[in-house]
């Protein structure tokens, strides 16, 4: 099925939708075949940490030899390094409920599939999911809600409140994150209350047409209210938000403007880009009926990272275990910042073994990296990334507006780094073998030893002392 473009938006107002069809094809069809030097000034001025317009973010897109290709991916890595470091944060998905009143053709919870397993988690069942979580070594949550009237606002605030307060041994977890329905700006009022992290809404596809053929039912058909969700998650004070699109319901290309036009949009109206950019790929799911005419590549999918890490130099870059190991591998370099660790869909599966193949009927969509996060944390180690667990930013009031004033001038890897090393020299001392620690305090030393600050190093090798001692939770 083609889908004709469409105007459907009045650009950079509050509260209105901002994504205009007509104007994204035009970029995309009048930059063809950019000029290579053309192609090295955009890639100049993302490394300088400027964020790129539409009209740029289509040259890259459209810069398709294999030379500039290489070009694009080689400063998505420059830049990466230059604004985050080796370091990669690690998480982990905890369904909460998969109950939905939506009827999307690509999900696993769409409300016509009868043949779904639905549960939602009681508060005990809650505690027991984080526990295990929490004797694997993460700090760092994302909730995940269906989409139903049972998942309301109070009931999120309520999870989450349950999430910060298990504590077992060492273990806590210290940000939690939100994937679930848009509310309203009261709703949104309510969850920031429970002190939550991310709110995330995907918009799924940005392409208003392709929203209405895949989206048969429930309020999630309503295309400009889930666009401007995140407007109202940010006038009801929530200035931490992530965005994202489902690769493969429609043109890659246009997604990847989508996004950017998203960004750009948050940015010109509260002065604040997203947190984050989530970029999932379509996986089987049970009944999923969308055909193969969008399904991108995993050539393609390396470009689309490649050049939203230079289109938005500062936004966090989140990538799933909806990919194999082997590729997650491969396209982390180009951009990517955090990644989720010993990842299970089904709801009640991190503290009970309920099945050693998945289960469709269970789970959302089928995952392809099922590795322990310890066997993660292992191969980020043998590749030179420095695992960090932080939480600090959010914890301090680094977010949102306050983030950009630290992180544009560069200033946040004075806080990144020690305190990756910080939650990593934890993780070493409660949760991981023998030769994981061996390994990972070698990591910690060689990242200390490219520290150029004499005074900070020797606060930095204090504070791990204390860790060593049985202190935890220090930052800076």
């Amino acid at each position: 099925m083609i889908f004709k473009p469409e105007i459907c938006a009045i650009p950079d107002k509050r509260m209105t939708p901002f994504i205009n069809a007509d104007e994204i094809w035009s970029h995309l069809c009048n930059t063809v075949r950019p000029e290579t030097l053309l192609i090295r000034d955009i890639i100049a001025k993302s490394l300088a940490k400027e964020r790129l317009t539409l009209k740029e973010t289509a040259a890259l897109i459209n810069a398709d030899t294999p030379e500039l290709i290489a070009e694009i991916k080689q400063g998505a890595r420059d830049l990466k390094r230059r604004v985050y470091g080796n370091r990669i944060v690690l998480f982990a998905p905890l369904y909460i409920g998969n109950e939905c009143t939506n009827n999307c053709q690509y999900c696993g919870f769409r409300v016509s599939n009868k043949t779904a397993v639905r549960k939602t988690l009681s508060d005990d069942e809650i505690v027991n999911e984080i526990e295990a979580l929490e004797d694997n070594g993460q700090k760092r949550l994302i909730l995940v809600y269906g989409e139903h009237p049972k998942y309301g606002p109070e009931y999120i605030a309520h999870t989450v409140k349950i999430a910060y307060g298990v504590k077992k041994g060492n273990g806590e977890i210290r940000r939690v994150n939100i994937n679930a329905a848009p509310l309203d700006i009261e709703g949104f009022r309510v969850v920031k209350d429970a002190k939550i992290g991310t709110y995330q809404v995907f918009q799924e596809t940005y392409h208003p047409e392709a929203y209405n053929w895949y989206h048969l039912g429930g309020k999630k058909r309503n295309y400009d209210w889930r666009l401007t969700a995140l407007d109202r998650a940010q006038e009801a004070g929530i200035d931490d938000v992530g965005i994202g699109a489902l690769f493969g319901l429609y043109d890659w290309r246009f997604e990847v403007m989508g996004m950017v036009r998203h960004a750009n949009h948050l940015e010109a109206c509260y002065h604040v880009g997203p947190h984050t950019i989530s970029f999932p790929r379509i996986q089987a799911a049970v009944m999923e009926n969308i055909g193969t005419q969008y399904i991108v590549t995993d050539d393609d999918f390396a470009r689309l990272i490649a050049i939203l890490r230079l289109a938005v130099p500062y936004t966090g870059l989140i990538l799933t275990a909806r990919e194999n190991p082997a590729l997650r591998r491969e396209v982390m370099e180009y951009g990517v910042s955090q990644i989720d660790g010993g990842t299970k869909l089904e709801l009640g599966s991190y503290s009970q073994s309920l099945n050693e193949e998945q289960d469709l009927n269970r789970e959302q969509f089928k995952i392809n990296d099922s590795r322990s996060l310890n066997e993660i944390v292992d191969e980020l180690v043998a590749d030179h990334y420095l695992p960090s667990f932080c939480t600090a930013c959010y914890r301090k009031g680094r977010t949102g507006e306050h983030f950009m004033e630290f992180s544009v001038p560069g200033f946040i890897k004075r806080f990144c780094t020690p305190n990756a090393i910080l939650t990593f020299a934890e993780y070493l001392k409660d949760y991981a073998p023998e030769h994981t620690r061996q390994a990972g305090w070698e990591n910690i030393e060689q990242n200390i030893k490219d520290m150029d600050n004499p005074t900070f190093v020797a606060e930095l090798r204090n504070r791990i002392k204390r860790i060593h001692d049985g202190e935890r939770d220090l930052y800076f």
